[in-house]
């Protein structure tokens, strides 16, 4: 991976991680029973995932 790779997925983890906190935030879930939104750390971490596999997808990849 070069540099510039490297750069664009740490801003789409930091990207997501902050979305999926928000997410928790503001929306949550009141029961406790949803997986992803029933705890800070479960919705910041899949944003995360989420938001660095996005931002990976913009990398343009060299031809051989």
């Amino acid at each position: 991976m070069t540099k510039k790779a490297i750069i664009i997925t740490g801003i789409g983890i930091a990207t997501g991680a902050i979305a999926g906190y928000a997410y928790y935030h503001y929306i949550g879930c009141a029961s406790g029973t949803c997986t992803i939104t029933s705890k800070p750390l479960n919705s910041t971490l899949y944003g995360s995932v989420m938001g660095g596999l996005v931002f990976n997808m913009f990398i343009k990849k060299e031809k051989k």
